[in-house]
């Protein structure tokens, strides 16, 4: 049992959190739910409805701290794999966007390529100028 002020009203503080994020948890787990049953048994307009409300559910609880940010990541990647999967367009839609990530990698990389080393040369000149 606390003793001091200060730590009875940490304990009351931590309660207080604790059952916010149960609650953030709870809700979070209610939006992945809906999400996976549309996906099992709903229209292509209700499986997007339903991926668009789970990703801010995780970002909002990984913005209020949570779960981690990284576990956000980690949660929306694969169910958007699974979302892909459901609308055909992870079968389909690969092919082309693997061959359009070539021909524009190849242009945006050369032009943020060229910028990048142009900066870092004018950046590290600059500096040499200011150091001497």
């Amino acid at each position: 049992m606390a003793h001091s002020l200060s730590a009875k009203k940490r304990i009351r503080q931590n309660a207080k959190h604790a059952a916010r994020n149960r609650w953030r948890m709870r809700s979070m787990k209610g939006v992945i739910k809906d999400l996976v049953d549309k996906l099992a048994h709903g229209s292509t307009e209700e499986v997007t409805k339903a991926h668009s409300a789970f990703v801010q559910s995780v970002d909002r609880t990984a913005g209020k701290g949570v779960i981690h940010k990284n576990q956000a990541a980690r949660r929306k990647s694969r169910m958007s794999r699974r979302v892909k999967a459901k609308l055909g367009t992870a079968p389909g839609g690969a092919a082309p966007v693997a061959a359009a990530k070539p021909g524009s990698g190849k242009s945006g990389s050369s032009k943020s390529g060229a910028a990048k080393s142009g900066s870092g040369k004018s950046g590290s000149g600059k500096s040499g100028a200011g150091k001497k």
